[in-house]
């Protein structure tokens, strides 16, 4: 999944990105409100922390920006200001959640399962296809009961296939979702780990769930 970290302050804005880059999710960073409306412009993410203390535009009025062009993608509001008139403005302007500084990484991680988790299964812990169960809140995959070993990527990997079942979905939605936008689209890695990811279900389930479309990308298919 990926997700946009608007937060001004650099130290904050750089631990925050680097504990979820550790969890598996792709991150972009900003810390101006106006560069942040212009990347949600022409970027694909799943979710947003959003501060509202931001030079060159105020959080809200991305927030509201946001839910002018997007009704669909997750904001959670990430700021000092802590009383309950701000909560209900930020709410009232189509925040899905709103976490005050300072804050618990723990916290946030949960807040951020919570939300895409409701984004694509409903507040479901659990994702399933053909023997395969993928925990979303504790990261991991099991076939048949057994514990599937797989790297921070290949786990992003298969996630996304296990929320987009019967859907071919191309290499250019993959960078967009699970890389980074410092990512080369031509550089062969969405290809590497595939083939890491697909080797893996293959030895546990006895064939390749993972159906190259030629000419279209990759559909999760049963045998």
């Amino acid at each position: 999944m990926r997700i946009l970290v608007v937060e001004d302050e650099i130290d904050l804005q750089e631990a925050i990105a680097e504990g979820l880059r550790l969890d598996g999710y792709a991150v972009d960073t900003c810390g101006d409100g106006n560069e942040a409306y212009e990347l949600l412009y022409v970027e694909n993410y799943d979710l947003v922390i959003l501060d509202l203390n931001l030079p060159g535009m105020d959080g809200l009025d991305v927030l509201d920006k946001i839910r002018e062009e997007n009704q669909e993608l997750k904001v959670l509001i990430l700021s000092a200001r802590g009383s309950v008139s701000d909560k209900v403005k930020g709410l009232d302007l189509g925040a899905n959640d709103y976490l005050t500084k300072p804050f618990d990484f723990e916290e946030l991680e949960a807040r951020i399962r919570s939300l895409l988790r409701r984004k694509f299964v409903q507040e479901q812990n659990e994702i399933l296809f053909c023997g395969i169960v993928l925990n979303m809140s504790e990261r991991q995959a099991t076939i048949n009961d057994k514990p599937l070993s797989l790297t921070k990527k290949e786990f992003t990997l298969l996630e996304y296939f296990m929320l987009n079942q019967s859907r071919v979905i191309s290499q250019e939605e993959l960078i967009e979702h699970i890389w980074d936008s410092e990512a080369d689209s031509f550089s062969g890695a969405v290809r590497v780990h595939i083939a890491g990811l697909r080797k893996k279900l293959k030895a546990e389930l006895g064939f390749d769930p993972i159906v190259t479309k030629i000419g279209e990308g990759y559909l999760l298919q049963e045998n």
